[in-house]
């Protein structure tokens, strides 16, 4: 029996036995068929495996997946043309932490230039669940990892899973065959610290990161409103700035004070060439939930 390795992706469904996700299968349309993109499921995590199933409304949690998914939109002879080396690779489990300050700004890191998977792209800090590690143990070694700061669980006043997203890179077809597939579990953090003292703690690792930024409400609304695969045109809301300022990291690790335009912000996944600076598909989904949560948490208040 091969040796675990990697957590991999189980799935389960009208109570049958778990069986270990394909490469190729598309995780959202194993519960919701090929036309839907998004679905409530339930999950956990046990003996090494990240496991999904069919979950209700009021206890499940969402689980999304592009429109344009390329798993979803591939064809029987294109998913023959795909290595068989990446065709056993399974689907992989990663974590990805919305870290919230007191004052509710949201940490987003910009993935190093030199990485292979999204680079350049605006995520959360974030990674691979290791064997024997729970969710939020594996956020919080991916959050000390890549942006230095260390949160002791008696640093977040609280936690919860907000959402799972299948991610799928190249992310769209035209920009070749799937060579990675996960699905990423998005988890909020709600830190007793504002962002500028979380700020003063920030060493990030330069073979990681090469920015990270605070951004607030306003702008998220901005950045969700800025759908990937539609075309409409974007202009900068009359209530933002025309600039955010971001914290530049430089390849031996130093920190410099820079400004980037709210529209780089903005972006859209292009369908073809090169790739642009921009927030990725799955963060806004993510991003759409936080404003959920902070909608509903001041509602409570």
């Amino acid at each position: 029996m091969e040796k675990v390795r990697r957590i991999l992706v189980h799935l389960s469904k009208e109570s049958a036995a778990p069986h270990r996700a394909q490469f190729v299968q598309s995780i959202t349309g194993h519960f919701i068929g090929q036309l839907d993109d998004q679905t409530t499921v339930n999950c956990s995590l046990e003996n090494n495996r990240f496991l999904l199933f069919e979950g209700s409304q009021e206890r499940g949690v969402p689980l999304k997946r592009a429109p344009f998914c390329p798993i979803k939109l591939l064809s029987p002879s294109e998913a023959e043309s795909i290595p068989p080396d990446t065709l056993r690779r399974g689907v992989d489990v990663g974590v990805a932490i919305l870290l919230q300050s007191a004052n509710q700004r949201l940490l987003l890191t910009r993935r190093a230039q030199a990485l292979r998977i999204f680079p350049n792209v605006w995520v959360p800090p974030g990674g691979h669940v290791e064997l024997d590690e729970k969710l939020l143990d594996a956020g919080l070694r991916e959050l000390r990892e890549e942006t230095g700061l260390k949160l002791d669980p008696e640093d977040v006043s609280s936690s919860q899973l907000l959402g799972l997203w299948e991610s799928v890179y190249p992310p769209m077809l035209s920009r070749g065959l799937p060579q990675r597939h996960h699905i990423v579990t998005y988890m909020l953090l709600c830190s007793r610290q504002t962002h500028l003292h979380l700020q003063s703690y920030i060493k990030p690792e330069p073979a990681e990161v090469s920015a990270c930024v605070w951004v607030d409400a306003g702008l998220v609304r901005a950045i969700v409103s800025t759908v990937d695969g539609e075309e409409k045109s974007f202009h900068v809301p009359a209530d933002l700035p025309q600039s955010v300022s971001v914290t530049e990291v430089s390849p031996d690790g130093e920190l410099s004070e820079s400004t980037l335009p709210v529209s780089v912000f903005c972006n859209r996944a292009p369908a073809e060439g090169e790739d642009v600076e921009r927030v990725s598909t799955g963060t806004k989904y993510a991003l759409e939930l936080w404003l959920n949560a902070l909608g509903a948490s001041c509602e409570k208040g």
